[in-house]
């Protein structure tokens, strides 16, 4: 086993709460997606969210008084990031593209069960156990309930093998930043792979959209905006720091809220429909998490323990 020098920490009751909150407004970043995807190119849509985020995040670091400067040796560990960072998306626009958003949505979050396996060989302290096995497959479980229809499960379709691969290097790169991230400044593991992105995706629209600006108007923006800075900017950053401190494989037990918190919201946004499945699946998703971070012992109090 590979000797990791990151923090491992259990999750606490408030870290819990917050990673919760992160996957309900990284869910939500679907519904951003499809509003904009009306008039952007799907490759577009990327390289113009991770320029605001960029700049948004550098804005914000500069005011802070954060330095960028990284040491020589941070730099190939970081391009190494940042190509993983740019294909992974790559792959999950483009399988998004050849297969319907429902399956898409339940081939991504096998990530959870790729980050429990690789954290056992590449993570000191996050070991496979029996009580993560059975909160991820009852986290799963509600993931497939919520999409468990014909026209869902039907027919095999190419894009389900592309974000499945996706799916696999995300996890690579959840392994790779934690093992290397109590090095760096947390922003500095998410504005250089951004802004080493940003001209690809661009090359990327320029050679695959079909058209990289169809049109553009307030709904568009406001996803964009959501997405970049919200999601990108604040999401991105939140996480990094969450996984300085706590298990990949906890923290990464609450990617299945996104899903579910993606579909809700679009039946509230895009008035897509609200089902009695939904509801079962929250259920079986909020147990999986339960299972996953159960403690013989839970204190409460002092709240100083809670964070």
């Amino acid at each position: 086993m590979i000797k990791n020098t990151s923090g491992n920490n259990e999750l606490s009751f408030l870290a819990c709460i917050y990673s919760v909150f992160l996957c309900i407004i990284f869910g939500a970043n679907a519904v951003a997606i499809k509003i904009s995807l009306c008039g952007l190119g799907v490759f577009t849509t990327a390289g113009l969210r991770f320029t605001i985020a960029s700049i948004a995040i550098c804005l914000w670091a500069k005011t802070s008084g954060l330095s960028f400067n990284i040491k020589k040796g941070q730099i190939y560990q970081l391009f190494v990031i940042g190509i993983i960072f740019t294909v992974q998306l790559s792959l999950f626009y483009l399988g998004l593209s050849k297969t319907n958003a429902s399956r898409g949505t339940l081939v991504v979050n096998i990530l959870p069960f790729f980050v429990l396996f690789l954290a056992h060989f590449f993570l000191a302290g996050d070991r496979i156990t029996i009580r993560k096995i059975i909160g991820m497959v009852i986290g799963f479980a509600g993931v497939a309930f919520v999409f468990f229809e014909e026209d869902v499960t039907a027919n095999f379709q190419s894009g389900d093998l592309i974000i499945l691969a996706a799916a696999f290097l995300w996890a690579c790169n959840i392994i790779y930043v934690k093992r290397i991230i109590n090095s760096f400044k947390a922003f500095h593991i998410v504005i250089y792979p951004m802004i080493f992105s940003v001209p690809l995706f661009f090359i990327e629209g320029f050679l695959w959209d079909a058209s990289m600006i169809a049109y553009i108007d307030l709904k568009i923006v406001g996803s964009m905006l959501y997405q970049s800075i919200v999601t990108a900017a604040f999401g991105f950053m939140a996480w990094n720091m969450m996984l300085q401190k706590y298990g990949a494989t906890a923290l990464h037990s609450f990617v299945f809220i996104m899903p579910i918190a993606g579909v809700t919201l679009g039946g509230i946004v895009l008035n897509e429909p609200l089902t009695f499945n939904i509801i079962i699946a929250l259920l079986l998703v909020v147990s999986g998490i339960i299972v996953i971070n159960f403690k013989k012992r839970i204190s409460l109090f002092p709240i100083g323990r809670w964070l």
